[in-house]
């Protein structure tokens, strides 16, 4: 009867959450506009140290291809969800009728995806309309060299995408152009000489001479650089034995190297402070105060990913997002429906996404990048602690759960999955009165992720992972965690994944180390060798006139 009553209670904020593909959002009680100091819009140019945004806005004729970064970058549904939840990190766990979508994020945790899941066909018609975009505004001409060269490095990271997801994809250059289906390889090829022709080189070496490349090396955090097209490269030589078979691990150090060494880049360290966005300011007299321990200001590591990260010293290239932009919803895609109190957000969150019990406790409990989550029980504004009024979730011991705490104890992925389990994506932290969509720019490429490029790439070229350890201990110092004085493959790529959780690179990063078709939790069974691939959409396939076949095993 208890339960009954609480249905009822919260029927009129829970009946239309069923749908998870969500298209119609929950509207809650707070839709004022935003009053919080730090709250002014993206492009007022303001003063940095007080978490302002100033500097990185553009307007010219590239605007419009680059604005297609923000399609799948880092939102529910695309490419942002395929390759994270297929890993051991992330999951959507089915909370009875809520979140089961007709079973397609079960089906990409366990690698059982075939070519009809709507997130895929997503992925790749947004990875084509990108590329399509930057053909159109290449064909208009009227560009300078620098230009040109920023769009063709532009169009080369989506065909790197479209390398590492499906391998097999068709090379389009030219508006309303269609092309045969090219080799793996071939598109490899493709997108490293463009690269390399924006950089005004034949080939990356430890003596290359960047002064006839049309890249600049201005700092413009929305733009290609000569140290973005570099950060690239660095990725796709580390990953170049996957893709075609011969291994390129000293052009990635090399690649690494003329970043860090020619670079204006630094480690977002504790010698770098934002103002916290996210601080609660109850009034001191109430009662419930004492809950709230919000730090003022958030600094090193958690300020790479803040929603005042525009000027971030350690990102090289990133995408701009803002709430009036649109495209970035991580807060709705991972929070409790409760948790709206907590940042006063303008709508009800959608309590899907969800982090693996193994991989949360991987880190030690001093680590800094445990700024990544969300944990433990979870208060309003006002210090209060938030009731979830539909529990249906249950303790070891019987008793009900009401008091909604982030656990990192989760039951299993389906058909129950319990509501309040799972610690939360947090590392692009949220801030007060927030939209739908969240203003945190999402780096593409940031200097911590080209020291443990160079790192792995110097432990695979010479066979011996000690030569990874100065590079990987810059990152250990700066999380606040002991050194390493010996490192193995196995543990390499645990820190990877501590370093990168959330950002998309952890499928790319255990394909390559070979763990891709291990089993892991609510995975039991190992996937086929072919499933390091996405298969290719069949509606693709279907209007492609014969010009598209499917990857091998789908």
């Amino acid at each position: 009867m208890k339960n009954f009553i609480k249905y009822l209670f919260t029927i009129a904020t829970v009946i239309f959450i069923g749908g998870c593909d969500l298209e119609e959002e929950l509207t809650g009680q707070y839709t004022e506009p935003n009053t919080v100091a730090g709250s002014e819009d993206k492009d007022i140019p303001l003063d940095n140290s007080g978490g302002q945004f100033d500097g990185q806005i553009v307007n010219d004729d590239l605007e419009g291809a680059f604005a297609k970064l923000r399609d799948g970058t880092a939102g529910h549904n695309g490419y942002w969800s395929i390759v994270s939840v297929g890993a051991d990190d992330l999951f959507v766990g089915q909370k009875g009728g809520d979140w089961f979508d007709g079973g397609t994020w079960l089906q990409i945790h366990r690698h059982t995806n075939n070519a009809t899941h709507e997130g895929t066909n997503n992925a790749w018609g947004a990875t084509y309309g990108a590329i399509n975009e930057a053909n159109n505004v290449l064909s208009r001409g009227g560009l300078s060299d620098n230009e040109v060269s920023q769009l063709k490095v532009l169009r080369a990271f989506f065909y790197w995408r479209l390398l590492d997801t499906w391998g097999r994809v068709k090379l389009i250059t030219t508006p309303g152009q269609d092309v045969l289906q090219s080799s793996r390889s071939e598109v490899f090829n493709f997108v490293e000489k463009e690269v390399l022709d924006a950089l005004g080189i034949n080939e990356v070496s430890a003596s290359m001479d960047l002064t006839n490349s049309p890249l600049t090396t201005n700092d413009r955090k929305y733009r290609v650089n000569q140290f973005a097209a570099l950060a690239l490269l660095t990725r796709l030589y580390l990953n170049a034995e996957v893709y075609t078979g011969t291994a390129m691990y000293q052009q990635a150090v090399d690649a690494a190297t003329y970043i860090i060494d020619n670079g204006p880049y630094t480690l977002s360290d504790e010698n770098y402070s934002i103002k916290n966005l996210a601080k609660r300011t109850p009034d001191a007299a109430t009662a419930t105060a004492g809950n709230i321990n919000d730090p003022d200001n958030l600094t090193g590591y958690a300020a790479v990913f803040a929603p005042n990260n525009q000027n971030n010293p350690e990102i090289i290239w990133s995408v701009n997002f803002a709430s009036n932009l649109g495209g970035m919803n991580f807060a709705q895609m991972t929070l409790h429906y409760a948790s709206q109190t907590t940042f006063n957000l303008a709508n009800q969150p959608w309590n899907g996404y969800q982090t693996v019990t193994e991989f949360y406790g991987s880190y030690a409990r001093n680590d800094r990048r445990l700024s990544n989550f969300l944990e433990g029980p979870q208060y309003d504004y006002a210090g209060r602690p938030l009731i979830d009024w539909a529990a249906d979730d249950y303790s070891d011991t019987g008793a009900q759960e009401v008091d909604v705490n982030y656990t990192p104890f989760n039951n299993e992925l389906e058909p129950n999955a319990c509501r309040q389990c799972g610690v939360r994506m947090y590392k692009f932290s949220f801030r007060q009165f927030q939209q739908n969509d969240m203003d945190n720019d999402f780096p593409l490429f940031r200097l911590g992720e080209v020291y443990m490029n160079r790192g792995e790439a110097r432990a695979r070229a010479t066979g011996d992972w000690s030569q990874s350890l100065s590079d990987i201990n810059m990152i250990r110092r700066r999380a606040g965690v002991p050194e390493y004085t010996s490192i193995s493959a196995e543990e390499y790529l645990a820190e990877r994944g501590r370093e990168f959780y959330q950002e998309a690179l952890r499928r790319t990063d255990m394909i390559r180390f070979g763990n891709w078709g291990d089993t892991w939790w609510e995975k039991d069974s190992p996937s086929e060798p072919f499933r390091t691939l996405f298969p290719i959409p069949q509606g693709q396939i279907d209007a492609s006139n014969n010009t598209l076949t499917q990857n091998p095993g789908y």
